[in-house]
């Protein structure tokens, strides 16, 4: 039932200066979204950090009538509003400081599942598709639900193939209801729902698909799950934003490492280097991190791993031998030790670290493995 308290949320999140922060603290003084509406106008200094100008505009006719026709959009659609402050949206979510006050859902799904957010390029190549594919293979026993954010490309083979596996999945979208985006996705969205799925927003049927939604969009895939990998990225790519949120947020995330020269798995090995993702070398670690049982099934390698097989360049071996004699030696005194530029040594150390011989830590210092 949508009461009275939903309708001064809303209004309240159109005042421009109280985003979901602001927002939050209030609700935490006056107890209430209708009691912040009422009372933070004239008694905002009861609240730490907030002064006359962010309430300047609590108490808009113009942004209760908004609220009023955003409710009726909201009943009209079957779209439920979720509100933060009444323990409404998903637990994960909730721990974050800067979760969104509303959420707009379309579609129903079970909180108490464990989740797993996949993200990356809207550029996927035959290697990204044939890990998704095998990523849901292995686990299409278990039970979890997939969020991503309906993009072209990872995101859409994503859901798709969770629908494929009969394994829930979360679309979360950088604007409101009142479209979709991209519009060809709009057949998968609505498959999404009819398969036990959901879609999750929080812009309301005035916003639009404006670029910096999508950032914004990306903490909330990061946000709501324990885990995210991170499957295909270019350096900057929107998945990089995504990997920094759950990091932010102390979450595990994962990284599909590739050739230093392919330009969409750039941004993941980068992720690897700097140890903000930790590089997925089989299936089965991946699914054994991810604390899924697979004790029942058989599971496939993606990187099967041979020391036999492993056949290193000169390059590599002398300095996989350095590190190896002198576990986390730094960067520079790697450089003196084999006599080669440091900018040199990096590209090395990762194509080292991809092949599971060499682990990076903080203050660029190395260890063999």
């Amino acid at each position: 039932m949508i009461t009275e308290e939903y309708l001064y949320a809303i209004a309240l999140r159109e005042c421009s200066l109280i985003g979901d922060i602001n927002f939050h603290k209030l609700v935490r003084t006056f107890g209430s979204a209708e009691e912040v509406w009422k009372k933070a106008k004239k008694e905002y200094s009861k609240t730490n950090g907030i002064g006359r100008k962010t309430v300047s505009e609590i108490g808009k006719e113009d942004h209760l009538k908004f609220a009023e026709k955003e409710i009726e959009f909201c009943e009209k659609n079957n779209i439920q509003i979720r509100l933060r402050h009444l323990n409404e949206i998903p637990r994960l979510l909730n721990e974050c400081d800067d979760a969104p006050a509303i959420l707009y859902q379309k579609g129903n799904f079970d909180d108490a599942l464990p989740k797993v957010s996949i993200v990356g390029t809207r550029n996927m190549t035959s290697y990204g598709k044939e890990f998704i594919e095998g990523f849901f293979e292995a686990t299409k026993h278990n039970k979890y639900i997939s969020v991503s954010g309906l993009a072209l490309g990872v995101d859409k083979e994503s859901h798709e193939r969770s629908i494929h596996y009969n394994i829930p999945t979360i679309a979360v979208l950088a604007h409101g209801f009142h479209t979709l985006y991209p519009s060809k996705n709009k057949k998968l969205s609505e498959k999404i729902i009819e398969e036990g799925g959901a879609l999750l927003t929080e812009f309301n049927s005035s916003r639009k698909p404006d670029r910096e939604n999508f950032i914004q969009r990306n903490r909330i895939i990061a946000g709501i799950s324990p885990s995210t990998l991170v499957v295909e990225t270019g350096f900057g790519g929107g998945s990089v934003s995504t990997a920094a949120f759950a990091n932010d947020y102390n979450r595990d995330v994962f990284a599909l490492p590739g050739k230093i020269t392919d330009p969409y798995s750039q941004g993941c090995n980068h992720l690897i280097f700097q140890n903000k993702a930790t590089a997925i070398s089989t299936i089965k670690d991946l699914v054994d991190s991810l604390g899924f049982n697979q004790s029942k099934h058989k599971m496939e390698e993606l990187f099967p791993y041979s020391e036999t097989n492993t056949q290193l360049s000169d390059n590599q071996e002398s300095i996989y031998k350095s590190i190896k004699d002198n576990p986390k030696v730094s960067l520079d005194d790697l450089a003196q030790m084999v006599s080669i530029p440091s900018y040199k040594i990096l590209p090395v150390i990762l194509e080292l670290e991809l092949l599971g011989k060499v682990k990076s830590f903080s203050g660029r210092q190395f260890t063999a493995i």
